[in-house]
């Protein structure tokens, strides 16, 4: 059963051909900061705010910037954690991702298991989230000891994806990763998307309007940005990728 965050996510794909998400990394923005930048891409047309990544571990500190974030705007706030320490209260919904291509079993079962009963306690929607992590050389790939599916093979994360659905899974995220060189290709997408058919998150090296188009058209249904930003990308910048994601067709 969809819940919350899970139907309004989807209410708002009838209204926009590709939803922007926004990653704010706890580790790397300060709070001011990140109250702020949260409210500024709320306006320009964010659908959520991601809080987390690979490599945040302060939980005290997350749960600090999740509070500060969740005063001044009224999109979702979703984490997206790497690790237990990811799971904070205060957030509306949580990725509660298996990373389902890692050769170890901590990341794909143990570390949920650990997870869940605070997931449960702090009341945050668990959005069932096959995490495929593509390429290598990323924080995503080397922390979560991730076998990288080659970008040049799609029909690999089509059957990981699809495996996915069979599990019950509504969300796949297909992961680039954080700050990475190259981004998913449009093919990858595409492949993935004529076959899963749940809600499909591309993130990972996605700095322009051309590239962030591209996976739009060939079927994503959100967009992760975040190192863009924390690297001195502009939001004018993030406006113009917003606009051209929600309309193009």
């Amino acid at each position: 059963m969809a819940g919350k965050v899970e139907s309004f996510l989807n209410s708002e794909l009838k209204k926009k051909k590709t939803l922007l998400f926004v990653l704010i990394d706890s580790e790397v923005s300060n709070l001011d900061a990140s109250a702020k930048l949260a409210k500024d891409v709320e306006k320009i047309g964010a659908s959520s705010i991601l809080v987390g990544g690979s490599s945040a571990t302060d939980q005290i500190e997350m749960a600090q910037v999740v509070k500060g974030i969740k005063k001044g705007i009224k999109i979702p706030i979703i984490l997206f954690p790497g690790n237990v320490t990811g799971v904070v209260p205060d957030a509306d919904a949580i990725l509660f991702s298996s990373l389902m291509n890692s050769e170890n079993p901590y990341f794909i079962t143990q570390a949920q298991a650990l997870g869940a009963p605070s997931v449960a306690k702090f009341g945050l929607e668990p959005l069932p989230t096959a995490y495929l992590v593509i390429g290598d050389g990323t924080s995503a790939w080397f922390v979560g000891s991730a076998r990288g599916i080659p970008f040049e093979k799609p029909k690999i994360a089509a059957a990981y994806s699809l495996a996915a659905q069979f599990l019950g899974m509504r969300f796949v995220y297909l992961e680039a990763g954080s700050g990475a060189k190259t981004n998913v290709t449009p093919e990858m997408v595409q492949t993935v998307r004529k076959t899963f058919n749940g809600f499909l998150i591309v993130g990972g090296g996605i700095k322009d309007v051309k590239t962030a188009q591209s996976l739009s058209k060939a079927g994503a249904d959100a967009l992760v940005i975040g190192t863009f930003l924390e690297k001195g990308g502009s939001l004018k910048k993030l406006q113009d990728i917003a606009k051209a994601i929600q309309t193009s067709k």
